[in-house]
């Protein structure tokens, strides 16, 4: 009888890569200029803009406990899929999947922040995805926590905290049983036809944060669980080590300016310095204003 790691060794993937290869990893930080961080997270075709803003006041059920609160919002842009989405608030409602989704990128960074310093201020997620290729949850989520970290960084440096309110960190990723087989990081085709769908949300401590699935084609035996979440932990390790190669673990001062490099088989990674102006910056959009000299 072939086990499943034995079937791993046979299995074609669409895109040629291993059943425990992450896809390239993208990271590009400070790409709004008003957020106090901002990150443009592309896991392979899929691409999600994550920021993070702080505001005075929190939920009414919060007033007055002298504590903070974290909240999260998803959405997909209209394009982001081959055929164009209705914007939610053109149907003056929201759609269920994004609810669901924003509330577990909430309820996932909520467990790495100690609200009570933060007084009573919410901390705003946003999470756009731009371009859809699978894994879209677990993008954000990975994503968002790195914006998270720059805007802690930002909010020390500004005297906005006194301290950190990070307790750790944290990543996501999908695994998937396609044909029998267990798969780490699915792009929509492999999604598209998966017997078994997980996402794995774990702390860089190896935590289990949450884990969400359901087989769809077929039921899953217990090794073959077993297998995908040693892959989940894999791909979550990677990703984390990825984000602290992004930054100084002692300070948090090198961001944007340290490139992390991936010696790990499992994902390849490029970091884009941002020297320039932020994506959506005011000097971006001032600049777009002036003349152009080459006519």
């Amino acid at each position: 009888m072939k086990t499943t790691q034995n079937l791993e060794k046979i299995f074609q993937r669409n895109d040629g890569r291993q059943a425990d290869y992450l896809r390239k990893v993208t990271v590009s930080f400070n790409t709004f200029g008003y957020a106090a961080g901002s990150v443009l997270f592309e896991l392979g075709n899929t691409k999600v803009l994550c920021s993070v803003s702080l505001q005075n006041g929190v939920p009414h059920f919060l007033k007055g406990k002298k504590t903070g609160w974290l909240t999260a919002e998803y959405a997909m842009l209209p394009t982001s899929t081959m055929n164009r989405m209705v914007r939610e608030v053109s149907s003056m409602r929201r759609n269920g999947r994004s609810v669901e989704i924003s509330r577990l990128i909430g309820r996932s960074l909520r467990t790495i922040v100690n609200l009570d310093i933060l007084g009573e201020r919410t901390i705003y997620i946003d999470c756009d995805v731009l371009q859809a290729d699978g894994s879209t949850r677990t993008a954000c989520i990975t994503g968002a926590c790195l914006a998270l970290r720059t805007a802690v960084n930002y909010w020390l440096k500004n005297k906005l905290i006194k301290e950190t309110i990070l307790t750790g960190s944290l990543a996501a990723v999908s695994v998937g049983v396609v044909n029998g087989v267990p798969l780490l990081d699915l792009d929509y085709y492999e999604d598209s036809q998966a017997d078994a769908d997980f996402n794995f949300v774990i702390t860089k401590s190896n935590k289990i944060v949450e884990i969400q699935g359901a087989s769809e084609g077929a039921t899953v035996s217990w090794e073959q669980f077993e297998r995908a979440r040693e892959l989940a932990v894999l791909g979550v390790q990677e990703l984390t080590r990825i984000g602290d190669q992004l930054f100084d673990t002692e300070s948090d001062k090198n961001i944007g300016k340290k490139a992390a490099k991936s010696n790990n088989r499992n994902s390849f990674l490029q970091n884009k310095n941002n020297k320039k102006p932020a994506l959506f910056s005011l000097a971006n959009r001032l600049s777009a204003l002036k003349p152009d000299t080459n006519l």
